[in-house]
């Protein structure tokens, strides 16, 4: 089975990011009272399938040692980022996971979704990433790169409101 491409292994669990990479955090309020819905569609790759991205999973749930390959863009354009589930969480207040790459993923580094219920009624969605370029391509881009990293974790963040106000 092919090794994860970085040493830091679960760095995104406690938000400590290491040196030599882009660092991304982004948070954003979720709809009150929406805390089970939010986890079930983070856990379950819902959230990332309702924004478009194609997902082939080996399970039907994140879980330490699933594999997931989420593809982005369209046809023969789609970008496929292969990346093993490191770590998960499923406590009362607080659910998801981190996923790190593996080799063929455009980038090296790794990515967490995390949904914290914060007292009685808020819910928060966070996304905290680190990675630098695995590919030439990826380097070329530059702030395009990063830029594009920004966008996709505000659209996850507003796909995953959408999803909580229709529960």
């Amino acid at each position: 089975m092919p090794e994860l491409t970085y040493p830091e292994v679960g760095a995104t669990r406690d938000g400590r990011l290491p040196a030599g990479y882009h660092h991304l955090r982004h948070r954003v309020r979720l709809p009150d009272g929406c805390f089970a819905t939010a986890a079930d569609a983070v856990l379950g790759w819902r959230l990332h399938r309702a924004a478009g991205v194609a997902m082939r999973t080996d399970a039907p749930r994140a879980e330490v040692g699933v594999r997931a390959t989420p593809g982005l863009g369209v046809g023969p354009l789609r970008i496929w980022g292969p990346t093993e589930v490191v770590w998960a969480v499923n406590e009362p207040d607080r659910v998801g996971f981190g996923y790190g790459t593996l080799p063929g993923h455009p980038e090296v580094g790794e990515e967490a979704f995390l949904v914290v219920r914060d007292g009685p009624t808020a819910v928060w969605f966070e996304v905290t990433a680190f990675s630098r370029p695995a590919r030439w391509w990826v380097r070329a881009a530059g702030p395009l790169a990063r830029a594009v990293q920004h966008a996709y974790a505000r659209w996850l963040g507003r796909t995953l409101r959408r999803l909580c106000a229709g529960q």
